[in-house]
């Protein structure tokens, strides 16, 4: 059975240091920090690679985050796998815990992250259940 935990989250992204890079085929690159609140209370840091013509509306996108926190009481940490594409106005976005990443009273955590952005704020909904471990 589904856990539903909800909330919302700031993120701050920045390029990575200058010089990382030089020479080579040209992706975006980004160092992600998110603030959860709600269910979650914790932080996520990460990176993201993208690529393609976002101002034509083109793009994808993967990225890896490691969140630390407690949610729904339970402290510990787990990383969520994004992967997304966007073309012609259409989107799509996936966002996974990853199997195993789980840690401390998170461990065994599985589950779908799933992302609302209204009025530029961050809204999150992450559908979990926890394995025995």
């Amino acid at each position: 059975m589904f856990i539903t935990a909800k909330g919302t989250f700031e993120i701050t992204m920045q390029a990575p240091p200058s010089g990382e890079g030089a020479g080579r085929v040209s992706l975006g690159r980004m160092l992600i920090d998110k603030y959860y609140s709600g269910d979650l209370i914790g932080i996520g840091q990460g990176e993201m690679l993208s690529a393609g013509n976002p101002a034509a509306g083109s793009a994808g996108y993967v990225a890896i985050e490691h969140v630390t926190g407690t949610l729904d009481g339970m402290s510990g940490s787990f990383a969520l796998q994004h992967a997304g594409t966007m073309h012609a106005g259409a989107s799509h976005l996936s966002i996974s815990i990853v199997p195993g990443s789980g840690t401390e009273g998170l461990s065994g955590i599985q589950g779908k992250f799933k992302l609302d952005i209204v009025d530029s704020k961050h809204y999150y909904e992450l559908e979990y259940t926890m394995d025995e471990v």
